[in-house]
């Protein structure tokens, strides 16, 4: 077609209609592409499934293109004069975008992740990971062959289109195929929204097969409608079997148990302090902990699994990522532990401040055992925590000596530790918050971390009747203890206006107390790094005597074998990034895969790579437990 002689308009005119078409092709061309990924994933067993993964296929694809054409070519079209060099751009255009698809299904295909920055390191430094080296280069060898047929298809495609571009609109189908891709593409998003509220897995467990995919989900907004019961759908979360869900493989194998065990059963008390830091743990600020501290274990290096209360809890009592934590909710997983528990007659004693309000004790952890949950009359922070200090201790010596038992303590007064300032009054060195106030003025870090110390000297207290209790009833003789916290808290130590918790992913708000008194152990002092993660290990191994290893249930090792086979690094994290700890660094990792590294003063190291091989391992770790089919990753498109 010739522009001789055209106005603008018309040509403007004309090259949105060859760009419609030359779009049209492309959407073809990458719907074709992407049966790669639908290969790679199989076919759903159920016909909904599969008329809602035809559907995704037809609309995502053709949003994709659609969104390459509205944001870069067609905006080009006003802007570039001549239909040749416009002509040449979208070819150039094109034939990048394919290009980043191909090498999109690669990644996908090896690494089960879509590209982003730190999928683009890994294929580029494949010699510093556990990546086939040779499979690689292979694979970048064959990019170079393929681009230029790329590039010779598009030039193709773009030339037929122009010189046919009469008939083409003619022929009057480019609105009936608009209409259906738009249509797929709005039907796959909708069904995508009933599935996620009817717990629909045949649907739901492919919502992350394709790149940039981010299916609907709208549950507050059909509640608010009237179109969903809250009550009914937490009931069908709760009366769900995990195995329709098939998203969480947990544990990955039955469990074993030692033909030689001993038959005398410890009993377990597990103390969590929320928001205790680990530097607290000094003979000034909680007196009677340390003093514990001194005669039992204690692991000096011991960090959280997240910043925050649900990732960190989810954890302790699962032994698993916390990037597991939302799907364990709504399938309704139990904990291997507690079930352990339960299945081995242990009397179950769960005591909170806050009566368990955090939704993963209920939905989750607890979720089968609510009936042993105490329900404590909450007046005040410290009045509660007293008040289910002395539930515990009751509850200890009413228990049939006969059975062992199992009891959680969650202790809150340093979470709310500005109103602690009435804890101490008689103590010259904690006194009340307003005059500390008063006499600091506007030094709030240090008027914050008075207070803080303030409540934990309270709690100190608290914990000290807990131990002498224990003593004086014999029980220390045959329970294992284990007191530590969620996460830490920060005063700003970083320079960041990092306050509290879930701000970053420093010492201070990561890195907790854990001290462990264990029948029989002898004092000491462990400076390995230990987690959160490691807590299930050790006790599914040497308290019931489990012989499978803690690979098929969990991310950690038992705390006893550190010494002969410590951590390299530290999985953490919560539902935004991944967080890698290491001696000298911190990498962090958000869900669109940009990192970025820290020294260990959690100072940022702009010119720092992360160590890929590390990078490499966290993401294996980060998806064993998902079953084959939903093998995508936290790290997102």
């Amino acid at each position: 077609m010739e522009n001789k002689g055209k106005t603008y308009r018309d040509r403007v005119s004309q090259l949105i209609s060859w760009g419609h078409w030359f779009s049209f092709f492309n959407i073809i061309t990458t719907m074709l592409l992407g049966t790669r990924y639908i290969v790679h994933f199989s076919w759903s067993e159920t016909l909904l499934g599969q008329i809602y993964q035809l559907l995704t296929w037809v609309g995502h694809f053709w949003f994709l293109v659609f969104a390459v054409y509205i944001l870069i070519l067609f905006p080009a079209s006003f802007i570039i004069p001549s239909q040749r060099v416009m002509r040449l751009f979208a070819v150039l255009v094109a034939t990048i975008s394919i290009t980043m698809l191909l090498i999109d299904i690669y990644a996908f295909e090896t690494l089960h992740l879509h590209l982003n920055p730190l999928v683009w390191e890994l294929l580029l430094n494949s010699e510093k990971t556990n990546m086939n080296v040779h499979s690689m280069n292979v694979q970048w060898q064959c990019l170079f062959i393929i681009v230029p047929a790329i590039l010779f298809l598009e030039v193709a495609i773009s030339e037929w289109v122009w010189r046919k571009l009469r008939s083409l609109l003619r022929k009057r189908i480019g609105v009936p195929l608009s209409v259906v891709f738009i249509v797929s593409f709005i039907t796959s998003h909708l069904i995508h929204i009933w599935a996620d509220a009817s717990f629909y897995s045949p649907i739901t467990t492919k919502r992350s097969n394709f790149p940039i995919s981010y299916p609907m989900t709208a549950k507050t907004f059909m509640e608010k409608y009237g179109l969903l019961d809250r009550q009914e759908y937490q009931y069908q979360r709760d009366e769900i079997d995990p195995q329709d869900s098939k998203v969480i493989r947990y544990p990955l194998d039955k469990i074993s148990f030692s033909p030689n065990a001993n038959n005398s059963q410890l009993n377990l008390l597990m103390v969590m302090v929320d928001s205790l830091r680990a530097d607290m743990l000094n003979y000034l600020s909680m007196p009677n902990l340390n003093q514990f501290a001194n005669d039992n274990i204690n692991f000096k290096n011991h960090f959280s699994s997240s910043n925050n209360a649900m990732g960190s809890i989810f954890s302790l009592f699962y032994g698993l990522p916390s990037s597991y934590a939302q799907r364990a909710r709504t399938e309704g997983l139990n904990p291997l532990l507690i079930d352990t528990l339960n299945n081995k007659g242990y009397r179950l004693g769960l005591f909170s401040a806050d009566n368990f309000t955090n939704p993963i004790y209920c939905q989750s952890i607890f979720g089968k055992y609510r009936s042993d949950a105490a329900k404590l009359e909450i007046n005040n922070t410290w009045i509660s925590d007293s008040t289910a200090t002395s539930a515990l201790t009751m509850w200890i010596n009413e228990k049939n000596t006969d059975k062992p038992w199992f009891a959680y303590l969650e202790l809150k007064s340093l979470t709310n530790h500005e109103k602690s300032g009435e804890y101490n009054h008689n103590r010259s060195s904690l006194t009340s918050l307003d005059d500390k106030r008063a006499s600091m003025g506007d030094n709030t870090a240090l008027v914050l971390k008075t207070s803080y110390n303030n409540a934990a000297y309270y709690v100190d207290k608290l914990l000290g009747e807990l131990f002498i209790s224990l003593e004086v009833k014999g029980q220390l003789d045959n329970t294992i203890v284990m007191v530590t916290a969620n996460h830490g808290t920060e005063f700003n130590e970083t320079g960041s206006n990092s306050w509290g918790a879930n701000s970053n992913y420093s010492k201070y708000q990561l890195q907790v107390p854990l001290v462990v008194h264990w029948p029989n152990e002898p004092p000491q002092v462990i400076d390995m790094y230990s987690s959160h993660f490691d807590i299930v290990p050790t006790l599914m191994e040497s308290m019931l005597s489990v012989d499978s290893p803690p690979e098929i249930y969990a991310s950690g090792r038992n705390l006893f074998n550190l010494v002969e086979k410590p951590h390299k690094w530290l999985l953490a994290g919560n539902e935004r990034d991944i967080v890698v700890v290491l001696p000298d660094k911190t990498i962090v990792v958000d869900k669109f895969g940009n990192y970025l590294v820290y020294d260990s003063n959690y100072k940022l190291q702009p010119e720092e790579k992360p160590q890929l091989l590390v990078l490499m391992q966290v993401i294996q770790e980060l998806k064993r437990f998902n079953y084959p089919n939903e093998l995508t990753s936290r790290i997102r498109n």
